[in-house]
């Protein structure tokens, strides 16, 4: 992985651990996002000797040091506009131009949205969502810039990090890249695909790293996992097991409280980040402790739907080339990943998408809209559809939209909370079978929600509370943030949607 004079906070030894165990800052990722003044060796040195000096004052030190991180969108708030018009002005509010590197910051070549509030920097998932957004407002341009970011990215460490910082590097998040270059692809033609091609055959070389090792007894490497069918699935993964940097003493916090050894536990922390759904019951053994955290022994749906579609976008990348060796490899690939999915992930009696816990052999009978996705992708049967919808519109409809699971933890992954991705992602999946009148509703409801919170605080909002939409949502490791990147994608996408 290159490093190329990035800055990783972890350099900074013994006081990048007493800032964030101290509770200097109220949040842990405020002290991982300042940039140093000075090398890491001299401020670290100077460190050591100044602390055991009487009157050493840390915040005074940490001030004189660094610079601290502006608030940057927070709070950003236009009541006074109709939601359209301050939708389309914010674009512009939460773009951010290419910069020199600055501390833990990765820079990038082009200009770039930001999901707002105490995220200061491009995430990979969310960003396909803002571009739906961007896409309603004409602006090509951005959404071109952010695809050559990514695909910088790809380049540069060999993967699409969680977002552009040093402490991301251990992990992606859901592989949404080719559902972007699927996008830019509507506006700009075929040839997108063949510009991407190289980019979209690195990340799924990233995602299947370690298949080539995977036996009947090392059935698991990285993000690969040997099925007991043969087939390949995956899981979400980190390449790192300690604390995560911005929530340091969150997760040693979690790991004292568990029977499990700390570094697994960080690992399935990390790995639960790499979902995107951070935090949720999904994946606890016991969905009201967060220490009995298993992701990593998870092979969740949605990652492998995502996955199916990008085998099936190199498929369609070879037949566009006329490349009939690739084509045959990668339409096995597909019939094979779709199999698994089906045979791994369905429970008829249920009527649900799970995921499956390949370390007990068994399916995880936990509801949550990752269910959806095998209709989005449209790899679900129309009986298998129909099920799902019927489940859909029992047990997750409210009326703010759709409730991300159906248990209420304190999560925010979690009820009572609504997502804008999951809201879209169901849409569309129930849209694909003819399910449109259910359709409809989940939208108007969505609608509804960010319309009437908009109303009463001149806000978008990051997630929802979707059973009670009077009630600001919470849950998580920091408040609800404004701005908000996916929720305006969404928004707008969905608001132009012809139904």
């Amino acid at each position: 992985m290159a490093s190329n004079n990035l800055f990783f906070i972890e350099s900074l030894g013994a006081l990048y651990e007493d800032v964030q165990l101290k509770d200097i800052f109220a949040d842990s990722k405020f002290f991982v996002d300042c940039i140093p003044k000075y090398a890491a060796v001299d401020i670290l040195n100077n460190y050591k000797k100044q602390k055991e000096e009487n009157g050493f004052d840390l915040t005074n030190f940490l001030q004189a040091n660094f610079v601290l991180p502006e608030e940057n969108i927070s709070n950003y708030s236009s009541a006074k506009k109709t939601i359209d018009t301050h939708l389309n002005d914010l674009w512009d509010e939460l773009t951010r131009l290419p910069a020199q590197s600055g501390g833990t910051l990765i820079p990038l070549p082009n200009a770039y949205i930001v999901p707002g509030g105490r995220f200061r920097e491009i995430y990979y998932w969310d960003s396909y969502f803002t571009m739906l957004g961007l896409q309603v407002s004409k602006r090509t341009d951005l959404i071109e810039n952010m695809v050559n970011n990514f695909a910088y990215l790809i380049n540069k460490v060999g993967f699409i990090p969680n977002g552009n910082r040093t402490y991301y590097l251990g992990r992606s998040q859901p592989p949404f890249f080719a559902l972007m270059v699927k996008l830019l692809s509507e506006e700009k033609g075929d040839v997108v695909f063949t510009t991407y091609q190289t980019a979209l055959e690195k990340e799924y070389q990233f995602w299947m790293l370690g298949e080539d090792e995977l036996n009947e007894k090392h059935d698991s490497c990285d993000r690969v996992v040997l099925m007991p069918g043969k087939g390949i699935l995956n899981r979400y993964w980190d390449n790192k097991d300690e604390p995560r940097p911005e929530a340091y003493e969150e997760d040693q916090h979690i790991a004292a409280l568990s029977d499990e050894d700390a570094a697994k536990v960080f690992r399935h922390i990390r790995a639960a980040a790499e979902s995107g759904w951070d935090f949720s019951s999904r994946w606890f053994k016991d969905k009201l402790k967060m220490e009995s955290i298993q992701t990593a022994n998870l092979i969740p749906v949605d990652l492998n739907c995502l996955l199916l579609n990008m085998e099936q976008t190199l498929l369609h990348i070879y037949q566009l080339q006329q490349d009939e060796i690739n084509v045959h490899r990668f339409q096995k690939k597909v019939a094979d990943r779709s199999n698994a999915i089906q045979q791994y992930c369905w429970n008829e009696a249920r009527g649900c998408y799970f995921d499956f816990n390949f370390v007990e052999g068994k399916q995880e009978e936990h509801f949550n809209l990752s269910t959806v996705f095998p209709l989005f992708f449209k790899i679900a049967t129309a009986a298998q559809a129909q099920k799902v919808a019927a489940l859909i519109k029992e047990k997750f409809l409210f009326s703010g939209g759709l409730i991300t699971t159906l248990y209420k933890t304190g999560q925010q992954w979690d009820a009572p909370n609504g997502w804008a991705p999951l809201q879209w992602m169901a849409y569309k999946g129930l849209k694909n079978y003819g399910f449109n009148e259910l359709a409809q509703v989940i939208k108007n409801n969505w609608l509804h929600n960010c319309e009437k919170v908009f109303a009463a605080t001149g806000k978008m909002m990051e997630k929802y509370n979707v059973m009670d939409s009077t009630i600001t949502a919470g849950g998580g490791e920091y408040p609800n943030q404004d701005g908000f990147g996916w929720t305006n994608g969404v928004y707008l996408k969905m608001k132009n949607e012809m139904d």
